[in-house]
């Protein structure tokens, strides 16, 4: 089970595709290889039985490696971010990230002979990003999922800062306007609440680790 909009990002008017990329030092690529690949581990896990709980361990390393989760989360909350004290903001990257965690665990659930693949012919530069392309087909034959993820250089690497459902719906752009409401007081604690929420219901119950 793979549903697109929860664990992806509306059209974004900042992706302006250029027709010649330039090649960027390093492989913008290797973070997704090594994404998709703890993915299909979980996949696997799920079909064998594995605990909400033993799929998260897999797949947490690979998510918090390959996305910049702080960078994603200050844009998701958007100026009120810079408003928020330090320990607001750990707080709040804190139950973002497991929830993130929790929604990829969710989701790539179980395997029925899927597989995942990178498109090298589709990836593409937007400004100083790099998109790299990638698509999840089914044993069966069934229509492709398309998952793009925006690359960007960060201190730590490539890193992904965005993450397209069908090459343009972006997460960042949906998960702002579901933040906007929680956070019209000013303060973090609803979204919080709301994440914290979100996490135990996607885990059935159960507490990630």
């Amino acid at each position: 089970m793979i549903p697109r909009r929860s664990i992806l990002f509306a059209p974004s008017a900042a992706l302006l595709v250029l027709a010649n990329p330039t090649r960027a030092q390093g492989n913008p690529s290797a973070p997704i290889v090594r994404l998709d690949a703890a993915l299909l581990q979980a996949m696997r896990m799920g079909s064998q039985g594995a605990s909400f709980a033993q799929r998260y361990e897999t797949v947490a390393p690979a998510v918090e490696s390959t996305f910049d989760l702080p960078g994603i989360l200050a844009a998701s909350v958007g100026l009120g971010w810079s408003g928020f004290t330090p320990q607001q903001q750990q707080a709040l990257l804190t139950v973002f990230t497991r929830y993130t965690v929790a929604s990829f665990t969710s989701n790539f659930d179980s395997y029925n002979g899927q597989q995942i693949e990178i498109l090298p012919q589709e990836q593409r530069q937007v400004g100083p990003d790099i998109v790299v392309a990638t698509q999840i087909t089914k044993a069966n034959g069934g229509a492709p999922t398309r998952l793009d993820y925006v690359m960007r250089r960060t201190p730590r690497g490539w890193q992904a800062v965005d993450v397209l459902a069908d090459g343009t719906i972006s997460r960042v752009a949906v998960q702002r306007s579901d933040f906007r409401s929680l956070l019209a007081g000013g303060s973090p604690q609803p979204l919080i609440a709301s994440l914290n929420e979100k996490t135990a219901s996607l885990s059935g119950g159960a507490s990630p680790p």
